[in-house]
């Protein structure tokens, strides 16, 4: 939910602003801590607790009544913070399991084609068509489905790209080789 929908809920300017304040800063401000966390916990352990907490925001924002200051806040909040959890630990992933060479390629296309261009346009025309807690569900629904994957995909036996000069040693987030 943005500003035009909390006012059109009877909520000021202020409150308005409040809100975008809150969820930006929980976007932005836990990135510093976030990389420490992928660096002690490991980038499978992080996109669970990014599944978990960003469930946790659609559970919030779906249930949460249109006239609800307090739970729409918290429910932005959330997802700014799951935002935060997902776009440091995935980063990390995509910068350890591609070649130099071609890092910068990968994580902008990932960055631009796929949360950007798609996340954006799917969830306008969810909006457009069905409501904010329709897409709160269907937003919850895929974080849950992030952890169990996040889970799995190491043990599938994927080996990501080595990019690492011979006699190196390989940089390792959290104990975890991603190469």
């Amino acid at each position: 939910m943005g500003s035009r929908a909390e006012a059109s809920h009877g909520f000021g300017t202020a409150a308005s602003g409040l809100v975008i304040a809150l969820h930006t800063g929980s976007m932005y401000l836990p990135s510093p801590l976030v990389g420490r966390l992928v660096d002690r916990c490991g980038a499978t352990a992080m996109s669970v607790v990014t599944g978990g907490t960003l469930l946790a925001a659609g559970v919030v924002a779906a249930l949460a009544p249109g006239y609800s200051f307090p739970l729409i806040t918290l429910a932005l909040v959330l997802l700014g913070v799951g935002w935060s959890f997902g776009l440091v630990t995935g980063t990390a992933i995509v910068a350890n399991s591609t070649p130099l060479a071609t890092r910068a390629k990968v994580q902008g296309l990932v960055d631009v084609a796929i949360a950007g261009a798609v996340g954006g346009l799917a969830s306008g025309i969810v909006v457009a068509f069905a409501s904010h807690p329709i897409l709160a569900v269907l937003c919850g629904d895929l974080a849950s489905m992030a952890a169990p994957a996040a889970i799995v995909a190491p043990r599938k036996g994927s080996s990501p790209a080595t990019h690492q000069p011979p006699g190196r040693p390989q940089a390792r987030i959290g104990g975890e080789d991603l190469r």
